[in-house]
């Protein structure tokens, strides 16, 4: 909701980069209570904050118990973006991991995902099957890496950048340090 205020208000262009979150998750997932315990976080305490914050943002957000490797769904959703109505796949993706709680690695889903937007079944397929944005990927996840980025969200503009949900004042900040002129 903010990068589209944003949008409303300042003549700029979005870009995403994708990037490598937990690239070593496993297809099946990861119980989300593992992870958490390996890095001494409270479940609840967690839960509680990213919930507050996607409430804050008009956001649903379901419970989660398991993470899972996103790479496939990167790969899509840059094919997707290159569909007419493709940015509609962002949300649906979305709604699907942190709503749903579905596993973003299976081939079957992601393809079914890319049907309830509108973009060919088949050719979401055989973008998956054939890894054609396998490269594009890479190069985001280098992107990624040389600017730094460690978390997500991150805002780049004019190289600077702000890491995580921030307020909205934060984002008009970072795009008028940026030079970015208002609209008229």
């Amino acid at each position: 909701m903010r990068v589209e205020k944003l949008k409303a208000t300042f003549e700029i262009e979005t870009v995403l980069v994708h990037f490598p979150l937990h690239p070593e998750t496993p297809v099946e997932g990861r119980s989300m209570a593992e992870s958490y315990a390996a890095r001494g976080i409270d479940p609840e305490a967690a839960h509680a904050r990213m919930k507050g914050l996607m409430d804050a943002e008009g956001l649903p957000y379901g419970r989660r118990t398991h993470s899972y490797n996103s790479r496939l769904a990167q790969e899509l959703g840059k094919w997707a973006d290159t569909q007419p109505g493709g940015e509609a796949i962002h949300d649906a993706l979305y709604k699907a991991y942190f709503v749903e709680a579905r596993n973003l690695a299976d081939v079957d889903l992601l393809v079914a995902i890319a049907g309830s937007v509108g973009l060919p079944e088949d050719e979401a397929r055989a973008v998956l099957d054939e890894r054609r944005f396998k490269d594009a990927i890479d190069a985001d996840w280098a992107k990624s890496h040389q600017y730094g980025v460690t978390g997500v969200p991150t805002f780049v503009a004019a190289r600077h950048g702000v890491v995580g949900a921030q307020p909205y004042e934060v984002l008009e900040q970072l795009v008028e340090k940026a030079g970015a002129p208002r609209r008229a």
